[in-house]
């Protein structure tokens, strides 16, 4: 209806325009003046001719002023009428035109509204030329492209949570089942169960920090103050504990580099980066921890030398529950480490990267904008 009130009101304000223009090229023009029929005819003759009344000078001037009036007045009213009839019909063809043009706009509504969770991977497939309206097509297409991939991640997330969860809660179970179906327990028994039970709680507990960490970071950060990525770094390295002789060599470079954000996920995704190398990493190996300014931004590079990562993986390491080995699920880790870090990242507006080495290991590079320009650089 507003389109075909905006079509209408389009073609009256032009055919108002139109017809303005015509009346007054009408009157000023001498080509549309009413002509004489007796051009050679003395006046006398004339006015007989035209049944004017004779001797008067002003006859023929008067009878043609007249005339003009007469042809002006016959040109508005009957160019009034057709433009009322053309507005009618306008509105009519008006009508018809916006409904073909929203034609394709109400299949699209009603397709999206009919697309929930369930069946949120089908699409408007829009065909047309390429226009705006399969600009739109597209973009709600590629949206619901995105939306298809988040709800698939997140219910692989789910289901990892549940069974990393629920693999705990089994063992709990069985290491106390065990102990009551005893016959003759003994206080080593019980102490024996106790601590792996413990220890099963610990890494519980560990596994749900690692889960809110991971969805207060997805969630973004609400406020940002100065972040020293340098001390933080230092902090972090000087509170490990001491290796062994055979254990991974720590390696650091570290120059100033200045962020903004939240220092605690700064700190934990620092300490993620470098318990990942020295967890995933042979004996004797070496873990470099270099930060530092780059065009414009606050860097941390972490790298080890670790097994061979193939490169087709490196990706599915960043995605939370995914380990190189995946077998490995009695160390206390449970694939969150280097998600944690991406989701931190990003929470910063950073990015997180991840090359593998020819030689074995990962070099991992977090990259935040930068609070100035520092001198450093971390290589």
């Amino acid at each position: 209806m507003r389109l075909t009130l905006l079509y209408g009101a389009l073609f009256a304000v032009s055919g108002v325009a139109l017809l303005a223009i015509t009346f007054l090229l009408l009157r000023r023009n001498t080509i549309f003046r009413v002509r004489m029929p007796c051009v050679d005819m003395t006046e006398e003759n004339c006015a007989s001719r035209l049944g004017l009344p004779p001797g008067t000078p002003d006859s023929i001037g008067a009878w043609r002023a007249q005339q003009h009036h007469t042809l002006v007045h016959g040109f508005l009213t009957q160019g009034g009428i057709a433009m009322a009839i053309m507005l009618v019909v306008s509105l009519a063809l008006g009508w018809l035109v916006a409904g073909r043009v929203l034609r394709p706009l109400r299949t699209m509504t009603t397709t999206v509204r009919h697309i929930s969770a369930r069946n949120v991977h089908e699409r408007l497939a829009f065909t047309g030329p390429r226009d705006e309206l399969k600009d739109l097509a597209d973009t709600v297409d590629g949206l619901l492209g995105r939306l298809d991939a988040a709800l698939d991640a997140q219910k692989r997330f789910v289901a990892n949570a549940a069974h990393e969860l629920r693999t705990p809660l089994t063992l709990e179970h069985a290491l106390l089942e065990e102990t009551l179906t005893d016959r003759r327990p003994t206080l080593e028994a019980f102490r024996a169960t106790f601590e792996r039970v413990l220890t099963i709680s610990d890494q519980q507990a560990r596994l749900l920090e690692s889960l809110l960490t991971l969805a207060t970071s997805e969630r973004g950060l609400e406020s940002r103050v100065p972040v020293d990525l340098a001390a933080l770094t230092r902090r972090v390295l000087a509170a490990r504990p001491e290796t062994s002789a055979d254990g991974p060599r720590l390696d650091p470079r570290i120059a100033p580099a200045t962020t903004a954000g939240d220092p605690a996920l700064v700190e934990r995704l620092v300490a993620n980066l470098v318990d990942n190398a020295m967890q995933y990493n042979v004996p004797g190996g070496t873990v470099e921890v270099a930060t530092g300014s780059r065009d414009g931004q606050a860097v941390i590079t972490v790298g080890n030398t670790g097994p061979v990562v193939p490169p087709e993986q490196v990706a599915r390491l960043l995605e939370p529950f995914q380990r190189l080995d995946r077998t490995a699920r009695g160390d206390g880790h449970h694939g969150l480490g280097l998600s944690i870090a991406h989701a931190i990242a990003l929470a910063h507006n950073g990015t997180l990267t991840a090359h593998p080495r020819q030689t074995g290991g990962l070099i991992i590079q977090a990259a935040f904008p930068s609070a100035h320009h520092g001198r450093g650089v971390a290589r």
